[in-house]
């Protein structure tokens, strides 16, 4: 993701671009590359007590206590997640759709159910889709024990992602 926002910031293929980290851990990574660079949103909503126990600091980062279930996530990503980004106003998103949250995940620490993963790749998908902004979903981590709901979990993603863009994709 990194080198493809880099490249996308370079050749001026978008100049605002919005990186939306869902995954249990911190997005560390693109919080440190580009903590200097404005064009860059880094977003990061994980379990506070959780890998990597040094964070970086991300432009938004929103630590969640263990065993945060759907509504606390849900309302999080509504009132602090969702001004932030309509104020910053991208028009290129990453979304990394990190189904280590589910509720039973071996390195995860949050407890959100299959349908509240659900609700969370729906809200993010329709909203980049409402607003027309191209959208790169990468399946981000997931170690279930139990690998129906994992793939449950994913194809849910793939599932909000053809709901919210099909309109756009077929021109309808």
């Amino acid at each position: 993701m990194a080198i493809s926002a880099r490249w996308l910031l370079d050749t001026a293929q978008a100049s605002r671009i919005l990186i939306l980290d869902l995954d249990v851990h911190q997005g560390n990574g693109t919080a440190a590359i580009f903590a200097r660079e404005p064009r860059v949103l880094t977003v990061s909503v994980h379990a506070q007590n959780n890998y990597p126990f040094r964070k970086e600091i991300s432009d938004l980062d929103v630590p969640l206590p263990d065993s945060t279930g759907d509504a606390a996530y849900l309302n999080a990503l509504d009132r602090v997640v969702a001004p932030a980004v309509a104020t910053f106003a991208p028009d290129f998103v990453y979304y990394l759709a990190g189904a280590d949250v589910l509720s039973g995940d071996q390195l995860g620490k949050l407890a959100l159910s299959p349908a509240g993963v659900r609700r969370r790749d729906d809200r993010v998908l329709r909203w980049a889709a409402r607003a027309r902004l191209p959208t790169v979903t990468v399946m981000a981590g997931g170690y279930h024990r139990d690998p129906h709901a994992l793939i449950a979990a994913r194809l849910g993603t793939l599932d909000a992602a053809l709901s919210a863009f099909a309109p756009t994709v077929t021109g309808g």
